[in-house]
């Protein structure tokens, strides 16, 4: 590990944390040379699916490109970091258990939209209009029947009453 501060190669490790979630450790270390401080941390590199694109390109997968999916999703929606990084987690982790070396991009949508679904109905349809590629208002009213059947709403805003009252107020 290269010091970031005078790029000595040689640093020694003065305290390691666990993350919460057991997937990464943060090390503290001083450089044996300037005896500046830093951090890093160590996850575990799990080789991912590569993602087959609609238009036939392939991609590594991104987890950046994930978590800026459901940032879009969820924007100024009551769900916390936490809550976030643990769907982010399930697809990845969803990945991970597919065991193939290469994946369509609408496998990936599919995982992300189980776990929109558990987080927040609202960041859910919101997804799934730009993923499903909705062209008009009877699309947002089939996925929100499709909704309204599948889950039971507990805990969260109610699509009907919000879809009735967007009705009333036409």
């Amino acid at each position: 590990m290269h010091c970031p501060f005078c790029q000595h190669t040689d640093s020694r490790v003065i305290d390691s944390r666990v993350s919460d979630d057991g997937a990464t450790i943060r090390r503290r270390r001083e450089c044996e040379a300037c005896g500046e401080r830093f951090s890093t941390l160590e996850t575990v590199e799990l080789k991912l699916p590569v993602i087959i694109k609609t238009d036939g390109r392939r991609e590594h997968f991104d987890a950046r490109k994930l978590r800026l999916s459901f940032d879009r999703a969820l924007h100024k929606r009551p769900v916390s970091e936490e809550q976030i990084e643990a769907a982010v987690r399930g697809v990845v982790h969803d990945l991970r258990m597919t065991a193939e070396r290469e994946l369509p991009s609408r496998r990936v949508g599919e995982f992300v939209m189980a776990q929109m679904r558990k987080l927040d109905q609202v960041a859910f349809v919101r997804f799934a209009s730009v993923y499903r590629k909705f062209e008009d208002a009877a699309d947002f009213r089939e996925e929100l029947d499709r909704l309204e059947r599948e889950l039971p709403g507990e805990g969260q805003l109610q699509l009907l009453e919000i879809k009735d009252a967007g009705r009333k107020n036409r």
